[in-house]
């Protein structure tokens, strides 16, 4: 009750609870019931801020997320399958796209900037121990289990510091986990919160740096370096305006997931002493046990086995309603809710594909866009300014020069295209049948199939060109040469195999149609 009418109590305490009663009443007109508490609505409140709210339990969610992915094979599913279907086992594949002053794209340039990349790749970090793919999805895997995840590109020289890739290239990458940025680093003169310093626009200008993991018990662990952050990455997750730091993908889900694993086990262990139960021996009555005298009894168990039992004794089987018929059907249930928390499909967490094909795929399409969201994320916040740095530090490249072309436009030179796992093929015969249609009606590019693979058209357009003319020089040809005409030859014998190939070609595309429309002609 407010002042006034605690001072009414005092008073008249039935005045008092009838302008409470009122005052209630006017309330409930006035506003949504959902902002009022009630006795079966509890209306849980947020009213901190972003970093506030980050700082209480952001530290507490990353090490519980830990836990979980070193002890949950669940957990360790879900964070699997979103490097799967994110980063994939080819990473992020960047297709540099420099033009001309015309608007058209220097191939040339294009394939030696991508085959440099690929060099550089192969040890892009300053440990030297990951491949470009494979840091990827460990930041990838940090970000999401941890929060966030901090890099340092190490631009130049730099003292006591030699570059792993063998190119000559000077730059590498220094990954960093998020403990490596204190939470408890606040200087308020600074304008230093949890870490990072930021200016009057609450802009990130420093980013200050662990010199040691604070879990290691030797080095300088609480001296800390301050980082420009134009020299540093910062991927997280970030659910509101003005957050500084990131939070788990599993803030949302954690008490779920560790409730299914305390489940599971307790369902478990019950199904083990159930299976360890067999009987009991029974006396008609109390009278009869004679508990000074007894002595533990062993039956040996075997097919068809017998036993004699004293005068008033009866066996009786103990049954056990273990293992859980239900317990299937609420796990699912509760990987249902856990994958809508998480960007993930229930199949690829639970591995549970059953339904048809119009409901995969359904499921396929909508997990699709989840994907491409994060994709787009990790490109934003990792690869792109990867491949930047990298880029501007390759034009830097003594051991190998690189020779820009005259008519470069070179506010192009660092346009690319970034691309992640694509959404696979349920039925590849219908996926191929309906990219067809689009590229014949002009909805859809042959480049935009070969991604949509995962591919890159470039390369299958090499590959193709370097197959259909060998296959052509050596009499080879097959249905799927678009010309097959081209490919004669002027001698009389040559020409004579190639029409009868030719011939043998057009019989077995006849052959097909007349089989497909005899198909069609029973299903309907």
């Amino acid at each position: 009750m407010s002042w006034l009418n605690n001072a009414i109590a005092q008073v008249s305490p039935k005045w008092a609870l009838n302008r409470e009663a009122a005052r209630q009443s006017y309330d409930s007109i006035k506003g949504y019931e959902a902002a009022k508490a009630s006795r079966t609505h509890k209306a849980n409140k947020e009213a901190r801020g972003a970093n506030q709210a980050v700082f209480a339990a952001g530290k507490s969610l990353r090490e519980q997320a830990r836990w979980l992915d070193e002890n949950h094979d669940l957990s360790i599913g879900i964070l699997d399958r979103m490097e799967e279907r994110v980063i994939g086992a080819q990473g992020i594949v960047v297709e540099p796209q420099p033009r001309d002053l015309e608007g058209n794209i220097l191939d040339d340039l294009a394939n030696e900037l991508q085959r440099r990349f690929g060099n550089w790749s192969l040890k892009p970090d300053v440990t030297s121990r990951y491949s470009r793919p494979e840091l990827e999805r460990l930041a990838l895997r940090t970000a999401l289990r941890d929060g966030e995840v901090f890099g340092q590109h190490i631009l130049g020289r730099v003292p006591k510091l030699i570059h792993p890739n063998e190119q000559g290239t000077p730059y590498s990458i220094e990954a960093l986990e998020p403990d490596f940025v204190p939470f408890e680093l606040n200087d308020v003169a600074k304008r230093i919160r949890q870490g990072l310093e930021v200016n009057a626009w609450g802009q990130v200008v420093n980013v200050h740096v662990l010199l040691d993991h604070p879990a290691d018990k030797q080095g300088f662990r609480h001296k800390t370096k301050a980082i420009a952050k134009s020299k540093m990455l910062h991927l997280g997750l970030f659910k509101r305006l003005h957050q500084l730091r990131g939070i788990s993908m599993f803030h949302g889900i954690m008490t779920r997931l560790g409730d299914i694993k305390d489940y599971e086990e307790s369902e478990r262990v019950a199904a083990r002493i159930s299976a360890a139960l067999a009987f009991v021996i029974k006396r008609g009555s109390p009278d009869a046990y004679d508990v000074g005298g007894s002595k533990t009894q062993d039956i040996k168990f075997s097919p068809g086995m017998t036993t004699t039992l004293a005068p008033g004794e009866d066996i009786d089987t103990l049954e056990s309603n273990r293992p859980n018929v239900h317990l299937v059907d609420f796990r699912n249930g509760q990987l249902k809710a856990a994958a809508a928390g998480t960007r993930g499909s229930y199949s690829s967490i639970s591995r549970d594909y059953s339904g048809n094909y119009s409901s995969q795929r359904q499921e396929l399409v909508e997990q699709d866009e989840s994907n491409r969201i994060m994709q787009q994320w990790f490109c934003a916040g990792w690869s792109r300014p990867v491949f930047r740095n990298w880029l501007k530090m390759e034009q830097l490249n003594k051991v190998d020069p690189l020779i820009l072309p005259d008519d470069l436009d070179i506010n192009t030179l660092f346009d690319a295209v970034y691309y992640g796992p694509t959404m696979p093929w349920i039925d590849p015969r219908k996926e191929a049948q309906g990219w067809e249609a689009m590229i014949a009606g002009n909805a859809a590019t042959e480049a935009e199939w070969a991604r949509a693979r995962g591919r890159n058209p470039a390369e299958v357009k090499r590959q193709r060109k370097r197959e259909v003319e060998y296959n052509r020089e050596h009499q080879m040809v097959t249905d799927n040469d678009p010309d097959p005409t081209l490919g004669e030859s002027n001698s009389e014998e040559t020409s004579t195999k190639q029409n009868a190939s030719n011939n043998a070609r057009r019989a077995r595309r006849q052959q097909r149609a007349d089989r497909a429309a005899r198909d069609g002609e029973s299903g309907n």
